[in-house]
């Protein structure tokens, strides 16, 4: 009889976080979440801030449960979202509390890059979508408001690196993670030096990138001792998320678009190397590391962002609804009512997003949206038609029809947003595992600790553990009048 192997993933979003024990018995794969507790950013005098030590105590705690349920495991790995990060001094301090991507310190920080170094140049260097929430942004700030972390700063650090060193003692910047920085030069395999100089960056915080499946060592022996786990070794997994998710996406060959759907909605494709061109910089495509050596093609989308919001400003009003709940509300509203543009500035920052939603409505001539069902379905309905602009996109870029598309992550549970990006798109979409970042997680550490021996074999295994559900398109004519419609706001409205 094969014993079963338990590895411990590590899975931080930017609304939660969760421990996740992987049991692998050699064929199959189960998952036990062992721990859960809340994420998101914390406001002082106006900056939105991560509560960096609170994570890494819930993190030693998720350790300490798998250890007393479950027994020690074979290995552990931690990811998280992108772009953020820690500066730590010569003394491997940190120095200050993290600053949460959607604060608005980063305000026309894209602008003064151009003025330094041009866009066409940054994007040659980096390949990478522009977003104002991108570490390059964030570290501008910093230089241009003459911060003195920054000129105290040794060593840059994205969150699960800064996770990965407190839990080790080794400090390195993990190739995934390293990537959604827009300091990372693919084309090198290494950090953008020339560009980081001229923007007036200090190179110095910079250090060694390692891939995916690293073996960083052992726990450190403080967290060994307060945890249990003496000697478990530290994978550096896909550090970010999404190239956790993605690495469990449970299909065949690559003739499909994946959808990585949760806060952000991710659509893209996995390919060999990156697609650094005049056109793909024209469409704001992004290529980021994958597991396996590959890179992500694919475009970030403002996503389910929207309805989280909603749902956070009603429960503070007292209704408190779960996702079923609004999903079914939704799925009674009138259909292609309204639509918004999911990546209009509005909508980034927290803070009353019915108002948000039915402002837009209102200033662009459309009705508006009165009930919950109907602002929920109005969001649905323009992340499902802003897929579809994307995927063409994406298309145009690679001259590839794509046959499928797979959704995965929390969002695939999502029913009525499957079945409508089916519609629009006109594709089967094959929805699931929703657990598929803690599973990608996982798949790279049993192939650094020779459990499986491809992340082929590791899909194979997704494939044989995991149930996904499929959505046949059903769209007629009235999505290409909604996708005309949509097409309009886009050029009508930011």
């Amino acid at each position: 009889m094969v014993k079963t192997a338990n590895f411990l993933a590590f899975d931080l979003g930017a609304s939660s976080g969760r421990a996740v024990v992987g049991r692998f018995d050699g064929e199959r794969l189960r998952l036990e979440e062992v721990h859960r507790f809340p994420n998101g950013p914390i406001c002082v005098l106006g900056n939105l801030h991560w509560d960096v030590l609170r994570l890494f105590e819930e993190v030693k705690c998720g350790l300490a449960r798998c250890v007393k349920t479950c027994g020690a495991p074979v290995s552990l790995g931690l990811d998280t979202w992108g772009v953020d990060f820690g500066l730590f001094d010569a003394r491997d301090e940190l120095l200050g509390n993290p600053y949460h991507y959607r604060d608005r310190r980063t305000d026309g920080m894209m602008e003064e890059a151009f003025r330094r170094v041009p866009r066409e140049e940054i994007f040659e260097r980096t390949g990478i979508q522009f977003l104002q929430l991108n570490s390059l942004y964030q570290l501008l700030a910093m230089q241009v408001q003459a911060s003195p972390q920054l000129e105290a700063a040794r060593t840059f650090l994205n969150m699960p690196d800064l996770f990965n060193f407190w839990l080790t003692g080794r400090k390195v910047s993990e190739f995934t993670i390293a990537t959604t920085s827009q300091c990372y030069d693919p084309r090198a395999g290494d950090w953008a030096w020339t560009m980081l100089e001229k923007l007036g960056l200090p190179t110095r915080i910079f250090g060694e990138i390692v891939p995916p499946g690293t073996l960083l060592g052992p726990l450190h022996p403080t967290v060994a001792e307060e945890t249990g786990a003496a000697g478990v070794p530290v994978i550096a997994t896909a550090g970010h998320d999404t190239g956790s998710a993605v690495a469990a996406v449970p299909a065949r060959s690559r003739d499909h678009a994946f959808i990585s759907s949760g806060t952000w909605s991710i659509l893209g494709v996995e390919i060999d190397r990156p697609l650094i061109t005049e056109r793909a910089l024209a469409y704001n495509f992004t290529n980021e590391g994958g597991a396996a050596g590959t890179f992500r093609f694919m475009k970030n989308i403002v996503a389910l962002w929207l309805v989280q919001e909603c749902r956070r400003e009603w429960a503070q009003a007292g209704e408190d609804l779960s996702w079923d709940e609004l999903i079914r509300l939704a799925a009674e509203a009138k259909p292609l009512a309204a639509l918004v543009n999911p990546d209009d500035h509005r909508f980034l920052p927290p803070g009353d997003m019915p108002q948000k939603i039915q402002s837009y409505c209102a200033e662009t001539g459309q009705p508006v949206p009165q009930d919950k069902g109907a602002i929920v379905r109005c969001a649905l309905e323009s992340l499902a038609l802003a897929y579809r602009r994307v995927l063409e996109q994406l298309e145009d870029l690679l001259g590839h029809t794509y046959a499928s598309i797979h959704i995965i992550g929390g969002g695939s549970r999502n029913w009525l947003l499957n079945q409508l990006t089916a519609n629009t798109t006109g594709r089967p979409v094959v929805a699931g595992p929703a657990e598929a970042t803690s599973i990608g997680n996982i798949l790279v550490q049993a192939v650094a600790m020779g459990h499986i021996a491809s992340l082929d074999e590791g899909r194979r295994i997704v494939r044989d553990s995991f149930d996904v559900a499929t959505y046949e398109p059903a769209g007629g004519t009235e999505w290409e009048e909604a996708y005309s419609r949509f097409l309009a706001l886009l050029e009508q409205v930011g």
